[in-house]
């Protein structure tokens, strides 16, 4: 299958021939299927998985990956968090986003916390692998609308926002995926450490900038969007 391409220095683990990839996901199934795949490869290997960005932190810290492979929807908490929890811990570790979620929502929001590329699921798994060795080997990796997207912005070009669940923090859109989850706002509160009076100012915030009458427009709304993005 692949071969040892990857510029020598790229990672710590060069010298041994393996790059370490940790797989951090909620779905067990879709970790077992990129690990598969990743073992057939000849210069690469999985080190690790992991469901949340608690786990995920401890097998960083454990493993010493060369490259994390990130989804958005996570079991405790975000894909953007645990972006900027591994790049504080470690700056020489790189990280690919991997998920169902829209990359015109995500991906400069990805690559702003330190991430350096972006796959859509929808995509065959295949791509991830690819995009891997890009990174590993210092490239970005986006697709080529949003690689036309960012530099259009870069350029001082007017960006359109087609969709306005683009406009939202990172928090905000935190919170409107668990709305869509079904979760309360005690649950929400629970889960990020925040008070239930934190959350429903979030809550306000999203229904303002989505347009939104009330609290069962933006419960049906984010549950549409769940449903949407997987």
């Amino acid at each position: 299958m692949g071969t040892s391409t990857l510029a020598t220095g790229a990672g710590v683990n060069s010298r041994l021939g393996k790059y370490k990839i940790l797989v951090v996901d909620d779905h067990p199934i879709v970790r077992q299927g990129l690990t598969r795949l990743i073992s057939q490869e000849d210069d690469i290997e999985v080190c690790g998985g992991a469901d949340s960005v608690s786990t995920a932190m401890e097998q960083v810290k454990a493993t010493s990956p060369d490259l994390v492979v990130v989804d958005i929807s996570l079991k405790d908490s975000h894909g953007i968090e645990l972006i900027t929890q591994v790049k504080a811990f470690s700056d020489r570790i790189k990280i690919l986003v991997w998920s169902m979620f829209d990359e015109k929502v995500f991906a400069e929001r990805a690559l702003r916390a330190g991430a350096m590329g972006y796959v859509n699921k929808q995509e065959p798994i295949e791509t991830v692998v690819a995009a891997i060795r890009r990174i590993l080997r210092g490239d970005m990796h986006l697709s080529a609308k949003m690689t036309n997207s960012v530099l259009g912005r870069l350029a001082g070009g007017r960006a359109v926002q087609e969709d306005p669940i683009a406009t939202l923090s990172n928090r905000e859109v935190e919170v409107f995926h668990m709305i869509g989850q079904g979760m309360t706002t005690q649950q929400i509160a629970r889960k990020l450490g925040v008070s239930p009076k934190t959350v429903e100012t979030h809550r306000e915030k999203v229904k303002f900038k989505l347009n939104l009458k009330n609290a069962a427009e933006l419960n049906c709304r984010a549950v549409q969007w769940v449903l949407e993005n997987g």
